[in-house]
């Protein structure tokens, strides 16, 4: 929470406690000068605030404190993870309506991946779901070309070699075959950019369609592609524990 009422606080805690990000992409934004505090660009990160009376705003737009808001989404394909697209793209938050705050996708998923994905505008929670030490589970379905065989799935369990380096181990197993493809179930906790559709297409079986059906213990059950539900003060209390407990 945020300093007593007239108290000054750091600009990029406040940053992040607003939701809009963590505190450390929030101090690159302080750095790349979108940041201004009554209407005056601010580039400093030891500058200070006093939310109650300062008008801070991020590209433009007016931050404030609200509360709080967590929530799972069923994303479609063809819609981007992001608050706005400057070619007038789909994004996840025109799927959102009668939400009082402005809330923010953790982590993103592709355009061409459907599945659960997380908003919020907690920025804290934001970084614990989505820092790599944190190892977070997340659980996609993947139809794959070809037929898969132990071989290709105890690769993908163990690691494989990507250009960015070795992944981590993996779950993974084969949901149904066909003659021509294959549904792989593949666990893993890390987040490197199109990492499911690397890793597959690394032992030789391109993704013909992905799907993220779980982020720890969350699962899309019956939401239905498009919908979204709140998560309760449980479940957001349970995702911070699993997180606390790797650090």
């Amino acid at each position: 929470m945020l300093n007593r009422m007239g108290e000054k606080v750091r600009l990029a805690k406040f940053l992040a406690e607003a939701g809009i990000t963590s505190r450390r992409k929030a101090e690159q934004l302080i750095m790349d000068k979108r940041v201004a505090v009554n209407g005056q660009i601010v580039d400093q990160l030891a500058y200070n605030v006093i939310p109650d009376t300062d008008t801070i705003e991020v590209d433009g737009w007016q931050i404030s404190i609200a509360d709080k808001i967590y929530l799972m989404i069923n994303k479609p394909v063809g819609v981007l993870s992001s608050v706005s697209d400057p070619y007038g793209r789909p994004t996840i938050i025109d799927l959102l309506t009668n939400l009082p705050q402005r809330i923010y996708p953790i982590g993103r998923l592709d355009m061409d991946t459907e599945g659960l994905l997380l908003l919020t505008n907690d920025g804290d929670f934001t970084n614990l779901m989505i820092h790599p030490r944190y190892e977070i589970n997340k659980t996609y379905q993947a139809w794959v070309e070809g037929v898969v065989y132990k071989e290709a799935i105890k690769k993908l369990s163990e690691g494989v070699m990507l250009d960015d380096g070795i992944t981590a181990p993996a779950r993974v197993r084969c949901l149904k075959t066909d003659r021509h493809r294959t549904l792989l179930e593949i666990v893993i906790h890390e987040g490197r950019n199109r990492q499911v559709k690397r890793m597959c297409q690394a032992v030789g079986h391109p993704v013909i369609s992905l799907k993220r059906t779980g982020f720890a213990f969350l699962e899309l059950k019956d939401l239905a592609v498009g919908e979204y539900r709140f998560l309760d003060r449980q479940e957001v209390n349970k995702l911070r524990q699993l997180a606390r407990e790797v650090i």
